[in-house]
């Protein structure tokens, strides 16, 4: 396997990305956009999701193509991004069509942020539909990780949080690509230290370069929580993608490999109090030749790419007013 060329998950063809925030609410918003209609479902292992469209992306039900995926801070109110998205699909003549009506296919998963410190009295008419349309007029081909998106607000149990994402190339020239924005309730370094969890997984030193620590300090796997444990405080959200041909019951099974990632760059994951999932898109620009044998490769690379983008999440994260955590810089250099 190759880092591809952006080391992005816009190296997949066909998608783009787009990020907006606001650094007084310290929250915002980023859009995955398909250029055309794509192969997606969905799988979540968290006990606290907060999601929109996400039944529709079952292998049993109807729409087997969606337009594009938001992943917003904000809790509940971060839904709304989605709306915003919709409005510029629907402008732009994209969606489902129903008879001479269309409607976007925009499903949408949400992080807690609300208590990070951003002033978050905006009485009647929440930000997010503006966030999530300027987010989605952004998209493009190259888009800023760490303290951006969705990610500006998010937190760990132990550092600030953030948008990450990371690419590969397999063998036929395919590529797999993840993106996920990090607000766990635990952490990604091990115990006390710099050393990511993800390091066996790094490419060069994306994540600086620090590997795992020669032996571990007892407590490396203790309990360490953000806050006060509670339902609705925490999640990663993340989306994982590639351009081999796949199914939606195919794709389904890769949000589900996916999912290792979260295990290999989290420590806990997929907790009570957390709200993980993972979307998968197929762009379909690869044709896939043997079935079982590419599906196992492309998973467990979109794993491998999941836990370098956790990593990177925390590792790109800037310092901002407020913030409650510091970042992996500040702490260690």
């Amino acid at each position: 396997m190759a880092v591809a060329p952006k080391n992005l998950l816009t190296d997949v063809a066909g998608l783009k990305v787009g990020n907006a925030d606001d650094g007084a609410v310290k929250s915002g918003v980023t859009v995955v956009l398909c250029e055309e209609p794509t192969v997606a479902s969905a799988h979540v292992m968290g006990g606290a999701p907060g999601t929109r469209e996400t039944d529709l992306l079952a292998p049993d039900q109807t729409i087997e193509r969606i337009d594009a995926i938001v992943l917003a801070g904000g809790s509940a109110f971060g839904l709304d991004a989605a709306s915003g998205v919709v409005a510029g699909l629907a402008q732009a003549g994209r969606g489902f069509a129903v008879g001479r009506a269309r409607v976007p296919i925009v499903p949408a998963a949400i992080l807690f942020d609300l208590l990070n410190g951003g002033d978050k009295s905006w009485g009647v008419s929440n930000p997010y539909r503006d966030i999530g349309r300027t987010a989605f007029e952004a998209a493009a081909d190259t888009f800023t990780l760490g303290t951006s998106g969705a990610g500006t607000g998010a937190t760990t149990a132990n550092l600030k949080g953030g948008l990450g994402s990371a690419s590969t190339r397999i063998s036929g020239g395919a590529t797999v690509a993840a993106l996920a924005v990090v607000n766990a309730l635990g952490q990604t370094t091990i115990g006390d230290t710099a050393h990511f969890w993800a390091a066996p997984f790094e490419v060069g030193q994306e994540f600086g370069g620090r590997g795992w620590p020669s032996s571990f300090a007892l407590d490396a796997t203790a309990h360490r929580f953000k806050g006060d444990v509670g339902p609705g405080q925490n999640t990663t959200v993340a989306v994982v993608a590639t351009d081999v041909a796949l199914t939606k019951a195919q794709a389904k099974r890769l949000a589900v490999m996916a999912h290792d990632g979260f295990a290999r760059a989290l420590w806990p994951s997929h907790t009570p109090f957390d709200g993980d999932i993972v979307f998968a898109l197929a762009t379909g620009r690869v044709p896939l030749s043997d079935t079982q044998a590419t599906l196992i490769e492309v998973g467990a690379a979109a794993a491998a790419c999941m836990a370098r983008a956790i990593a990177r999440g925390v590792y790109e994260a800037i310092p901002a007013d407020g913030d409650g955590r510091p970042t992996w810089r500040e702490k260690f250099g």
